[in-house]
């Protein structure tokens, strides 16, 4: 159950903002597996996550609501082995990434127990509009005649 910080009346709509710092703070607790980010061009970015042991299939990336969920957990059988040492962490992870309004993943793939996610926001494409004035007609926001509000250019 979710501990409610904005219970004052005064912070009604402020939901969103709520779940969003429990998520960051429920992805922050846990230092595994290791990350880092780093910009790969002026729109691009890649996170990469050390996940040795970890393959392909023991692996899930899941976008929902602007965040990225990375998901571990190893389905290796330990049935009849016996570990004099056991240094090698094969336990499952969950790790979170909140994104921003408009990145999208591009790639993923794993290579040498690293896995690589790229992230990219693509350039936002500008429309120019022209807008009309008409004349007032007493009521604000209503043009006057036959006159459109707004058109695209030709």
């Amino acid at each position: 159950m979710m501990q409610r910080m904005f219970t004052s009346p005064l912070f009604l709509g402020f939901d969103h903002l709520e779940q969003l710092l429990e998520r960051a703070r429920k992805s922050g607790a846990d230092g595994y597996p290791p990350y880092n980010i780093e910009q790969t061009g002026p729109q691009e970015l890649r996170i990469t996550l050390a996940v040795a042991g970890f393959g392909m299939n023991d692996l899930q990336i899941i976008v929902e609501d602007n965040q990225l969920v990375i998901q571990g957990q190893q389905n290796e059988e330990m049935e009849g082995r016996v570990f004099l040492h056991r240094g090698i962490a094969a336990r499952q992870f969950q790790r979170a990434f909140v994104l921003a309004e408009g990145i999208e993943v591009r790639a993923a793939w794993l290579d040498n127990g690293l896995l690589h996610i790229d992230l990219a926001r693509p350039q936002a494409e500008s429309r120019v509009r022209t807008i009309r004035i008409g004349q007032p007609t007493g009521r604000i926001g209503q043009p006057t005649g036959d006159v459109p509000a707004a058109t695209e250019p030709e």
